[in-house]
């Protein structure tokens, strides 16, 4: 039965945050959960909170998150960021957050299932006596050492953990080239180091334990001069998620790696962005070719943004063309044409002013249209693309 009688604000949501949440629940604490798209601000969420947890999807939105959690954090409280963002990431959040506030990182080694049974590894860095109790309901809590040493070490073990599956994979469209029985390959390297990872990549997982998106994610947090091996690791895992991997687990390398013809489309969904109604795709690859759907002004919840504002609009709109270019490895300059739909011409003009602040240089290819109305009440432009892209979707 716990003993913390504080309050406890768990930020965030997916396949980690959901079990996480639930086991501090079970364990008897008094937890208050906040995700996107509920209508409940950050700040709301953590008010009476004396302890805040973040598991969010990358450094950019764990400090979006807590940067709108900023009013609401009372003195005294303390923040247990447990995602997977890299120790430079967690010293830019002790620089965002009020010295009257603690922060703890405590990235997590485990899956779905030891979250939900209070297996993972809690590996933790910084002043722990805030939060040690209810971080032991979650697993076994390794203190590391100051601050952004848990973000550190985590970084470290999954430059060793993903590259070694990528080199499986490689082994077994080896095998597959020359003629080696996959089943005796499996029963020799079960011999070997590398046993529980052969047999893990024997058969793809169906379930997505570990992301093929967040182990790319993690190795390019990885990334330092002297880390050849990572470096491989991470364009093999940008090369996969390029090519519709990424929602799969990380197992789903085998696939990539060993052959077979690809798809000649390739949805792209882009985790960072507002999920699509299930009638579209965020965009398409087709080889080299990006196809982006049109975006508009629209958030996570499907209200629209800036109502009555071309500027606003526009400048969300550009932000998350921002993302979907980001996520392929692309950049404005890798526009080769652009399409945009106005409700109304007389506003090109505002619209034309964000746009230059986003494109810059030789412009692309562009049509400007105006229409009637768009697909949703309240929106003033919708945008769509064709980007090149590089051979390694970087």
């Amino acid at each position: 039965m716990a003993t913390f009688l504080g309050q406890i604000a768990f930020l965030g949501q997916g396949r980690m945050g959901v079990p996480m949440a639930r086991r501090l629940l079970a364990a008897g604490h008094k937890v208050t959960t906040w995700r996107r798209g509920t209508g409940i601000s950050a700040a709301a969420a953590v008010e009476d909170a004396d302890l805040v947890i973040t598991m969010l999807s990358d450094p950019a939105a764990v400090r979006e998150v807590l940067a709108a959690a900023l009013p609401g954090l009372r003195p005294g409280a303390t923040v247990v960021e447990m995602s997977t963002i890299g120790p430079e990431a967690v010293r830019a959040l002790r620089a965002l957050l009020p010295s009257s506030i603690n922060l703890v990182d405590a990235p997590v080694l485990g899956s779905v299932g030891p979250a939900a049974d209070g297996t993972l590894t809690v590996l933790a860095g910084g002043d722990l006596s805030g939060c040690r109790e209810v971080l032991s309901a979650l697993g076994t809590v390794r203190e590391l050492g100051p601050m952004g040493a848990g973000a550190a070490m985590k970084i470290a073990v999954m430059s060793a953990i993903v590259p070694a599956q990528v080199l499986l994979a490689e082994t077994y469209a080896y095998g597959q080239a020359h003629g080696v029985d996959r089943e005796a390959l499996i029963e020799v390297l079960s011999g070997t180091p590398l046993g529980v990872l052969a047999e893990r990549l024997r058969v793809p997982a169906e379930q997505t334990r570990y992301s093929l998106a967040h182990a790319a994610k993690d190795l390019e947090l990885a990334a330092w001069e002297g880390g050849s091996l990572a470096s491989a690791a991470r364009k093999r895992l940008q090369e996969a998620r390029a090519a519709g991997f990424g929602d799969r687990d990380l197992t789903a390398i085998v696939e990539h790696v060993g052959g077979g013809r690809a798809p000649r489309a390739v949805p792209v969904t882009v985790p960072a962005i507002p999920a699509t109604n299930g009638m579209y795709s965020h965009a398409v690859r087709a080889g080299d070719t990006l196809y982006v759907s049109g975006v508009a002004a629209f958030d996570e919840s499907g209200k629209v943004v800036g109502e009555g504002s071309m500027a606003a609009q526009a400048e969300h709109v550009f932000e998350v063309i921002a993302r979907i270019l980001a996520d392929q490895g692309a950049a404005f300059e890798d526009i080769a044409f652009i399409r945009t739909y106005l409700t109304d011409m007389d506003a090109r003009a505002e619209y034309g002013a964000v746009r230059r602040r986003y494109i810059t240089g030789t412009p692309p290819a562009s049509t400007t249209v105006e229409v009637s109305k768009l697909f949703m009440p309240g929106l003033l432009l919708e945008v769509d693309l064709i980007v090149a892209l590089t051979p390694e979707g970087r």
